[in-house]
C-alpha cells in the first residue's frame, strides 16, 4: 500500500486479514517518528495477544516516512491494523491529542493506550488486555510502582527516576482522593472503557492523559496491572524541559474546575440551584454550626445545673439534647442544603439519625466529663472541651451518612483496589524455590511434601502441602487435618478445618482429605503492618503446578479478615485466624461462590431461589434479596403441607432437575411471622427477635452503605457476626415439614411487592431475570473482585457464566413461569390456588403423593430420551442407603454422622 495514500485518508486500512475480526479492544498508538520501531511492534503485538479480539490504530504526527513503513509491514501482521496520520497544521494537543483522536475511531467497547517504541511490552499490554475485558472496571492502569511492577531499565539514569517518582508524588499529593488507589496515575499504558468516559471533558496537554481521565472520572472504577518498564527499542525519548513545564500546567489546570466537567455536576444539583461545598468547605461550615453549638450547649448546661439544680452529667445529658437539635436545623437549612432528599420524612429521618449519633457519642464523652471535672477543671470549661474532643467524630459520621446525599452517586473511587501482578508473589509471601515445588508428574506425598508460595513472614519458610497441586501455605505450627468434610450433591466435595454450619446437611466424613475439591485452613494472610486501603491482588498462573492466586488484605494487615485461594485442583482456600471465627462470612462471601462456579463446570448450576413440593408437584420462587421469599416457604411447608428442598439456593440441572441444598434459614424481621415452632424457648424467641433486626433488610442496607466506604468492610461483617450471629435454623425445627430430595421443577414464580398482578414471563426473560436474581446474591464484597479469576477445569470466568446461562436455560425449558406480584406478602395464599386450578393441564394426571424414592436420592430418574449428567472424574461409588420408619432414609456413615 502507499504511504501518500494514508496523507489523504482520516483513517486508512492497512491490511484485510482473514478470518475476518471483530474488535472489542482498540489498541491506539500515537508515533511520532517511529519507522523503526514499528515494524518490531507489529511482529509483537500478534504473539503476545494471540486469539484476543483486538484491533491496532495508529495515530500517526510523523514528518518521516513512519506511515509508508507501516503500510509495508502490515499486511504480515493477523491483527487488523488501521491508521490516521495527522499533518502538520492538525497536529492539536501533541500525544495527548492523538490519543483523544484515536479515541473517537475506535471500533472496539475498549481503547487501549501504549507507545510504539516497545517500552510499553506487548506481553504487559495483553495482561491489560485481558483485565479489561473481563474485569467489571471502567480503567486499567499499567503501574509500574506496584506488584511486581518496576522502572526497569527503561528510565535513562537516576535523574530520570528521581523526576517521574518525583512527579508521581507531587499528583497524588495535589489530588489525594481522586487518585486514591492509583499507584501509577502518569503512567502511559493504560485501558479505558469508552462508554465510561465522557471525551468532552477531557482537553490533556501533554503525555498525561491517564492523568486527565483519573481527575475528570473520579467514580470510574480502576484496576492496576503491574509491568516493567523496558528500554526503548529504537529512536529517542520525546520528553524535555518542555513537555516538564507543559505538565506543571497541565496540573495546575487540572485544580481549577474545568467547565465542560462541571456542568454536568452542576446539572445533578439542579433541584435545589446550588452546587454542593466541597469537602473542606463542609469542615469549615460544619465547625462553624458546631461553634454554636458549643455556645447553646454551655448555656444550657448552666441553666440545667446552676438554674434547675440538676446533677452535672444529667445537666449535660439534656443539654445535648437542646444542641442537638440547634445543630441539625443550622446544618439543614446552612450546610447540607445540596444534599436534601425525601422532603420533610427525609428531614425527620436524617433529624433521628443526628440525635441518635449525638447520643452515641454522649456515652464516651460523659466519662470524659467526670475525669476533666475531677481534674479540678471547671464545669462549663470541661464541657467545652469535652465537646471539641469529639468534632471531628461527629463530622464524618454525619458527613458520610446521615448527608451522604447525590455525592455518593457515582463520585467515590472504589475501596478496594485490584491489582494483576503477573509473575508476582502474594504480599508477605516468600517465593517458593524450583525443588520444592509439585509437579503434575510427580504429586507431592506426606513423605515428601510439596511446598507453595506462603502468605507468612519472610523468614519463614515456605510450608508443606499434599495433593496434585500445591495447596496454600500455613504457619509451622498449624496442622493440616481437615476435620470437617462434605459432599454436595454428590459433585463437590469440600475439606474444612473450619465448621460450616450451612453446609452441616452434606457432611460427609468418609470422603478422604486428600480428595476433596475443595479444601478451606486457617493461616496468617498478607503482611504483617496495616495498610491505607483494602487490596485485591490476583496473580494469573503460569501453567503446571503454578495456579492462579487472588488474595484479599483489608486495612489491619494479619489482624483483619482477610483470605487467599489458590484456583488450581484442588481449590485451596486460606482464612485468616479473624476471619475463621466467623464461619458464616466465610462460606457466604468466599465459599459458596467457589461452590457456584465448580458445580457450573460439572454441569449443574447453584440458582439464587427457594424449591419446595407442593402435592407433587415441583415449584420454584425466585426474587430479589430481601423480598419475602423465606416467609413464603414457611407459610407454604407449614399451612399447605409442603416437602422442603432449599429457601436460598438450589442446585439445579440441564434437564429440569432441582436438588435438595437445605441450608438453614436466615429469620429477618418481617419472617418472624411466619415461624409457627413450639420448640423454640423462651429466651430463644428474644434472641431470635434481636437478631432478626440486625440481620434484615434495614441492616444489609447499612452494611452496602459502609461497603462504600475505605473501611475493613469483611472485618466489620466478621466481628459483628460474631458478636451477633446471624438467627439460621433448620427448617423442621421453625415449621413442622419433611424434606425431598429432589424433584422436577414444573412451576416457577418470580415473586415480587408491588400492586398485585399475574403475567407470564418468557423464556429468555425468565433466564435473564434469574441470572439477575443469582446476581443479586453475590452483591457484598469481595465476590465481584475476585470472581473474574475464578478459572475451572480450563474454563475462565467469561466462559463459566456462559454455561450457567445454557445449564439455566435448559433447566427452565419444561417449565412454567410466572410473574406474581403482592402488597401484603399473600403469595402463600395465592401459589396454592394456582396450582389446584393449573394442575390438570399442567402435570396431565393427578398429583402423586407417594414418598417416592428413597432418601437422599441425588440423581433423579432421567427420562430415556435425555442423557445423564456426567460425573467428575473419580466421584465416590454410591454409599448404601438406610430406609428409616419415617419415610425418609439415612446413609450408613463410619464416622457416625448422616446428611
Amino acid at each position: 500500500m502507499d504511504g501518500n495514500l494514508i496523507l489523504r485518508t482520516e483513517c486508512a486500512e492497512l491490511n484485510d486479514p482473514s478470518p475476518p475480526v471483530r474488535p472489542r479492544l482498540t489498541l491506539v498508538i500515537p508515533t511520532r517518528n517511529e519507522r523503526e520501531s514499528v515494524p518490531l511492534l507489529l511482529r509483537a503485538l500478534e504473539p503476545a495477544f494471540g486469539d484476543l479480539p483486538v484491533e491496532v490504530l495508529f495515530v500517526d504526527d510523523s514528518d518521516d516516512d513512519t506511515p509508508a513503513t507501516a503500510a509495508r509491514h502490515a499486511p504480515d501482521c493477523r491483527l487488523p491494523v488501521r491508521m490516521i496520520h495527522r499533518e502538520g497544521g492538525a497536529r492539536e494537543g501533541g500525544l495527548a491529542g492523538a490519543v483523544l483522536a484515536g479515541a473517537r475511531h475506535v471500533r472496539g467497547e475498549w481503547a487501549l493506550v501504549m507507545d510504539a517504541d516497545l517500552q510499553h511490552p506487548p506481553e504487559a499490554a495483553a495482561a491489560i488486555a485481558r483485565t479489561a475485558l473481563g474485569h467489571g472496571v471502567d480503567i486499567v492502569v499499567g503501574t509500574r510502582y506496584a506488584g511486581s511492577g518496576s522502572t526497569g531499565d527503561g528510565l535513562d539514569g537516576p535523574v530520570r527516576r528521581l523526576v517521574s517518582r518525583g512527579s508521581t508524588l507531587l499528583t497524588k499529593a495535589v489530588f489525594p482522593h481522586r487518585l486514591a488507589g492509583v499507584s501509577d496515575p502518569m503512567s502511559g499504558l493504560f485501558a479505558f472503557r469508552t462508554a465510561a468516559i465522557d471525551m468532552d471533558r477531557l482537553s490533556p496537554l501533554g503525555f498525561k492523559v491517564l492523568l486527565e481521565l483519573l481527575v475528570r472520572h473520579p467514580g470510574a472504577r480502576v484496576a492496576e496491572v503491574s509491568y516493567r518498564f523496558a528500554p526503548r527499542a529504537a529512536g529517542t525519548s520525546k520528553a524535555s524541559l518542555r513537555e516538564g513545564l507543559r505538565f506543571l500546567r497541565h496540573l495546575a489546570r487540572l485544580r481549577r474546575p474545568a467547565p465542560a466537567a462541571h456542568r454536568a455536576d452542576e446539572g445533578r444539583h439542579a433541584v435545589t440551584g446550588r452546587r454542593e461545598l466541597g469537602t473542606t468547605a463542609r469542615f469549615l461550615a460544619f465547625g462553624l454550626v458546631g461553634l454554636s453549638g458549643i455556645a447553646v450547649n454551655t448555656a444550657a448546661l448552666w441553666f440545667f445545673h446552676t438554674v434547675v439544680g440538676l446533677q452535672h452529667l444529667l445537666g449535660a445529658t439534656l443539654a445535648t439534647q437542646v444542641s442537638s437539635l440547634w445543630n441539625w436545623a443550622l446544618l439543614e437549612t446552612l450546610v447540607y442544603r445540596g444534599d436534601r432528599e425525601g422532603g420533610r420524612r427525609g428531614a425527620i429521618v436524617r433529624g433521628i439519625a443526628f440525635l441518635a449519633l449525638n447520643n452515641l457519642l454522649l456515652l464516651g464523652r460523659l466519662p470524659l466529663l467526670q475525669w476533666l471535672v475531677d481534674s479540678g477543671i471547671g464545669l462549663l470549661t470541661a464541657n467545652v472541651l469535652s465537646l471539641v474532643v469529639l468534632f471531628v467524630a461527629r463530622f464524618l459520621f454525619s458527613d458520610l451518612f446521615i448527608y451522604r446525599g447525590r455525592r455518593d452517586d457515582g463520585a467515590r473511587r472504589d475501596p478496594v483496589r485490584v491489582l494483576v501482578a503477573p509473575g508476582s508473589v502474594p504480599p508477605g509471601t516468600t517465593e517458593p524455590s524450583p525443588s520444592t515445588t509439585a509437579s503434575p508428574a510427580s504429586p507431592a506425598s506426606p513423605a515428601s511434601p510439596a511446598t507453595t508460595a506462603s502468605p507468612i513472614s519472610p523468614a519463614t519458610t515456605a510450608s508443606p502441602a499434599s495433593g496434585p497441586a500445591a495447596a496454600p501455605s500455613h504457619h509451622p505450627k498449624r496442622p493440616r487435618y481437615l476435620t470437617y468434610r462434605y459432599d454436595i450433591a454428590g459433585t463437590v466435595t469440600i475439606g474444612s478445618q473450619i465448621h460450616l454450619p450451612e453446609l452441616e446437611f452434606f457432611r460427609a466424613q468418609w470422603v478422604p482429605p486428600d480428595s476433596c475439591d475443595i479444601t478451606v485452613r486457617v493461616g496468617d494472610v498478607g503482611r504483617r503492618f496495616p495498610r491505607h486501603r483494602a487490596v485485591m491482588t490476583e496473580i494469573p498462573g503460569r501453567g503446571g503446578p503454578q495456579p492462579t492466586t487472588v488474595q484479599y488484605e483489608e486495612q489491619l494487615g494479619r489482624l483483619g479478615a482477610n483470605f487467599r485461594v489458590d484456583i488450581g485442583d484442588p481449590i485451596d482456600v486460606l482464612v485468616s485466624p479473624l476471619l475463621a471465627r466467623s464461619p458464616h462470612v466465610v462460606y457466604t462471601n468466599v465459599l459458596e461462590a467457589l461452590l457456584r462456579f465448580v458445580l457450573v463446570a460439572r454441569g449443574r448450576m447453584l440458582l439464587h431461589s427457594a424449591t419446595v413440593e407442593l402435592g407433587g408437584t415441583g415449584v420454584m420462587l425466585s426474587a430479589l434479596t430481601d423480598t419475602g421469599k423465606t416467609s413464603t416457604v414457611l407459610r407454604l411447608l407449614s399451612e399447605h403441607d409442603g416437602r422442603f428442598l432449599s429457601d436460598d439456593m438450589t442446585v439445579v440441572d440441564a434437564t429440569g432437575n432441582a436438588l435438595c441444598f437445605p441450608k438453614p434459614l436466615t429469620i429477618s424481621a418481617h419472617t418472624l411471622h411466619a415461624v409457627r415452632s413450639d420448640d423454640l424457648t423462651p429466651h430463644e424467641w428474644r434472641r431470635l427477635q434481636r437478631q432478626s433486626r440486625l440481620h434484615s433488610k434495614e441492616g444489609r442496607s447499612f452494611a452496602f452503605t459502609l461497603a462504600r466506604h475505605n473501611l475493613p468492610i469483611m472485618g466489620v461483617n466478621a466481628v459483628t457476626q460474631i458478636l451477633v450471629p446471624p438467627p439460621k435454623y433448620a427448617v423442621d425445627r421453625l415449621v413442622s415439614c419433611r424434606l425431598s430430595s429432589a424433584v422436577k421443577v414444573t412451576e416457577l414464580f418470580v415473586i415480587e411487592r408491588g400492586t398485585p398482578r399475574l403475567s407470564d414471563l418468557g423464556h429468555d426473560e425468565t433466564v435473564d431475570r434469574l441470572l439477575a436474581n443469582t446476581e443479586d446474591a453475590y452483591g457484598f464484597p469481595p465476590f465481584r473482585y475476585f470472581a473474574p479469576a475464578i478459572t475451572v477445569a480450563g474454563l475462565d470466568h467469561a466462559r463459566l457464566r456462559s454455561r450457567e446461562r445454557d445449564v439455566l436455560s435448559g433447566f427452565l425449558s419444561g417449565v412454567r413461569t410466572r410473574v406474581l406480584a403482592s402488597d401484603r406478602f399473600g403469595w402463600a395464599d395465592e401459589i396454592p390456588r394456582l396450582l389446584d386450578a393449573d394442575r390438570p393441564a399442567i402435570n396431565g394426571r393427578p398429583a402423586s403423593l407417594s414418598d417416592g424414592s428413597p432418601w437422599p436420592h441425588w440423581m433423579p430418574e432421567a427420562p430415556e430420551s435425555a442423557p445423564s449428567l456426567p460425573l467428575r472424574s473419580g466421584a465416590l461409588p454410591p454409599r448404601p442407603v438406610l430406609r428409616t420408619d419415617s419415610g425418609a432414609s439415612r446413609e450408613s456413615d463410619p464416622g457416625g454422622r448422616a446428611p
